[in-house]
C-alpha cells in the first residue's frame, strides 16, 4: 500500500517510485508492533524517521544462510548511529523454522503468524527471489532494491545505500588505482601493521620497497591448501636471498578462522588479521574470481600481476621475480617443453612405469607409446563425471572398433579406494592406481580446475587439446581425432548440411518474428520438444528455437531443401562422409 507516488534518483537508475509509510507498510489491523527474537514488541512508530531494510529471507535458503552473517556484522556496526533499523520478513514454511532462523538475528521482523502481511510486502515489492533486501529512506522512499548486492560488495561502506554513495566508492577505488601504493592497500584506519606468524605487529612501512605477493587464501579450501604447501616451498628458497614477502589475506569466517588458527601460525608469512575489513576491500579492488590467487605487486607498490598461483605452481621459484620479461622466458621453457613432450615423459615417474587393467593387472606405459591416448580425470563422487562416463564408454568402443591404436587412462579424484574400484569396474579402459602420485603432476600439467576434464594426447605424446570433453559432448565419436583438423572438417560437414536452406524462415508456431537460422550447441525445440544441436531456427529475442525439420516442414522437405552431396550420408543434426 503506498500514500502517493514520488521521484528517487536511486541505484535502479532513477525511475519513479512509491513512496510508503511505515505504519501502513508493517502493521495490520490487530497489531501496531513488530517483534524482536526474545519475544519483545516494539511499536512501529519507532521507525519513522530512520532508514529502514526489508530482509526477505528463510532458512531453507542457502544463499540466504550466507548472507545473514554478513549482514548481522553490518548492522552491528551502524545500529550506533540510531537511524538504521532492519524489519524480517520470513519466508519460512513452519513457526520452529522461523524461530530458530530470527534467534541468529539483532533486528526486527514482523510475526510469522501474520502471513498476510507478510504475503502483501513479498506482493509490493515484487520479490522474486531471496535473500532479498529493499531499503527505504526516511520519508518511505525506495533507496535500493539491491541491498543484498550493495553490503554484500562495500558492507558497512555502503550506507545510506544511496546511488551517490555508490558512485562515491567507485571514485575512491579508481582514485585509489591511480595512487596506488603498498600502504594504500594494507594500510586501514584503525590499523597499520601486519601479522607475523609468531603474532608480533610489524609497521607495513616495513615492508615498503620489496616484491609482495598477496596471498588470498581459505584454509578450508582444498585447492589452497595444496596450494600453500607449494607456495611455502617457494617462500622459503626465495626468503634466503631475495627482497620478496608474502602477506596472507585470510577470507575464512568466524567459525573456520577459529577452528584454522592453528594453520595460521604455521605458515612461515606475515598477513592481514583474521577478519580484517581490509580483506573484503581488497578482494573487490583486485576482482578476485578464483582461489587461490597470489598477486605480486612489485618495489614500487604497483601491481605487477594479478594472480601468479599457476605460474607458481608450474615453475616454483623459477617465477620470480614475477616481471613479463621473466614470463617470457617461461613461456618458451614451456614451449620446449610441450615440444619434447611424450607419454613416457608424463607417465613415468621412476618404478612408476604402468598402468593397470582389471583385477589390477599392470600394464607397461611402454605398450601405449604410438597410441592416441585420452586421460580422463574424473571421480565417483562427481554427479557430472557419472553422467558424462556413459558417454565416453559409447564413444571408446565405437573408436576402439575402428582404430585399435587409441586407449583411455582414468585418473581418479576418488575418496578411497573403494569407491575408485567400484566406479573403475564400470570402465572399459586403463587407470593409474589409486592415489598414485602421478595424478598430481599430471594434474598440474594439464592445469586440471574441474572434473569431469577430458585431455587428448596424439601418437608422440603431445597434447592435442584439454578441451576434448567438450568435442565428445558436442561431436561423440566423430570428433576422433580431436585435432584442429578434423574439427575444420566437421565444420564444413555442418556448413554444407545447411545449403539451401532459408536464412528466415516465418512459423505458425512464433508469428511474433522471424526465426533466423542459427548454430546452436543444445536445444531443446519449442515445436518437438526433443534435443537438437548444431542448427535451430531461432528467435533471439523470445529465446524460441525451432529444429530444422520442424521449421522447415517435414524431413522429406529438410532433405530436398538441403539434399545431401554425392557420398554424404545425414543421420538426424550431423552429416557424414560415406
Amino acid at each position: 500500500m503506498t500514500d502517493h507516488e514520488g521521484d528517487n534518483d536511486n541505484v535502479n537508475g532513477g525511475v519513479a517510485v512509491a513512496v510508503h509509510d511505515i505504519n501502513t507498510l508493517f502493521s495490520s489491523s490487530e497489531r501496531d508492533y513488530l517483534i524482536r527474537h526474545n519475544g519483545d514488541q516494539v511499536k512501529i512508530e519507532s521507525l519513522k524517521g530512520k532508514k529502514v531494510g526489508i530482509y526477505f529471507s528463510a532458512s531453507w535458503c542457502g544463499p540466504c544462510q550466507r548472507f545473514t552473517p554478513k549482514l548481522v556484522d553490518v548492522y552491528n556496526e551502524l545500529t550506533p548511529k540510531g537511524d538504521f533499523e532492519i524489519v524480517f520478513v520470513s519466508a519460512d514454511e513452519d513457526d520452529e523454522s522461523f524461530n530458530g532462523y530470527f534467534s541468529k538475528m539483532p533486528w526486527l521482523a514482523v510475526p510469522f503468524s501474520d502471513s498476510e502481511t507478510r504475503s502483501r510486502l513479498d506482493d509490493l515489492f515484487e520479490v522474486r527471489g531471496i535473500p532479498n533486501l529493499v531499503i527505504l529512506n526516511e520519508n518511505g522512499n525506495v533507496l535500493t532494491n539491491k541491498g543484498v548486492e550493495i553490503i554484500g560488495e562495500y558492507g558497512a561502506d555502503g550506507y545510506p545505500f544511496t546511488s551517490e554513495r555508490v558512485k562515491e566508492i567507485k571514485e575512491q577505488e579508481e582514485e585509489a588505482r591511480r595512487n596506488q601504493s603498498l600502504k594504500s592497500l594494507l594500510v586501514s584506519n584503525l590499523r597499520d601493521f601486519v601479522i607475523s606468524t609468531d603474532g608480533k605487529k610489524v609497521p607495513v612501512t616495513e615492508l615498503e620497497g620489496k616484491t609482495i605477493g598477496l596471498y588470498f587464501s581459505l584454509f578450508s579450501y582444498n585447492p589452497c591448501v595444496d596450494f600453500t604447501k607449494k607456495l611455502i616451498e617457494v617462500y622459503k628458497k626465495l626468503k634466503g636471498g631475495e627482497n620478496f614477502e608474502i602477506v596472507m589475506i585470510p577470507l575464512d569466517n568466524d567459525e573456520e578462522a577459529e577452528s584454522d588458527e592453528d594453520g595460521f601460525k604455521g605458515v612461515p608469512w606475515f598477513a592481514l588479521p583474521l577478519k580484517d575489513k581490509m580483506c573484503e576491500k581488497l578482494v573487490r579492488y583486485f576482482e578476485l574470481s578464483t582461489l587461490p590467487t597470489l598477486v605480486i605487486i612489485g618495489p614500487d607498490g604497483k601491481t605487477l600481476h594479478s594472480n601468479v598461483a599457476d605460474v607458481v605452481e608450474e615453475h616454483g621459484a623459477l617465477a620470480y621475480p614475477f616481471t613479463p620479461e621473466r614470463f617470457s622466458e617461461l613461456e618458451k621453457i614451456e614451449k620446449a617443453k610441450c615440444e619434447a613432450q611424450t607419454l613416457e615423459s608424463i607417465l613415468v615417474n621412476g618404478d612408476l612405469n604402468f598402468v593397470i587393467g582389471k583385477d589390477g593387472v599392470k600394464i607397461p606405459v611402454s605398450d601405449l607409446v604410438g597410441k592416441r591416448v585420452l586421460l580422463y580425470f574424473s571421480a565417483h563422487w562427481c554427479p557430472p563425471c557419472r553422467a558424462f562416463t556413459p558417454k565416453l564408454i559409447e564413444v571408446y568402443h565405437t573408436i576402439k572398433a575402428k582404430d585399435d591404436a587409441f586407449e583411455v587412462v582414468f585418473i581418479s579424484s576418488d575418496r578411497d579406494h573403494t569407491s575408485f574400484e567400484e566406479y573403475f569396474s564400470s570402465m572399459p579402459w586403463l587407470a593409474l592406481p589409486f592415489g598414485d602420485k602421478r595424478k598430481e603432476s599430471l594434474s598440474r600439467l594439464f592445469k586440471v580446475r574441474g572434473i569431469p576434464m577430458l585431455a587428448a594426447l596424439g601418437p608422440t605424446g603431445q597434447t592435442v587439446t584439454t578441451e576434448a570433453r567438450e568435442l565428445v559432448i558436442l561431436h561423440g565419436a566423430d570428433a576422433y581425432p580431436f585435432t584442429e583438423q578434423r574439427l575444420k572438417e566437421i565444420e564444413a560437414q555442418y556448413e554444407d548440411m545447411a545449403k539451401g536452406w532459408p536464412r528466415k524462415v516465418k512459423h505458425a508456431l512464433h508469428e511474433d518474428h522471424d526465426l533466423e537460422l542459427t548454430r546452436s550447441r543444445v536445444y531443446t525445440c519449442d515445436g518437438c520438444d526433443e534435443t537438437g544441436q548444431v542448427w535451430s531456427f531461432k528467435c533471439e529475442e523470445c529465446d524460441f528455437d525451432l529444429h530444422p525439420k520442424c521449421a522447415l516442414g517435414t524431413e522429406a522437405d529438410i532433405e530436398e531443401e538441403g539434399k545431401p552431396q554425392e557420398g554424404w550420408i545425414c543421420d538426424g543434426d550431423v552429416c557424414y562422409k560415406a
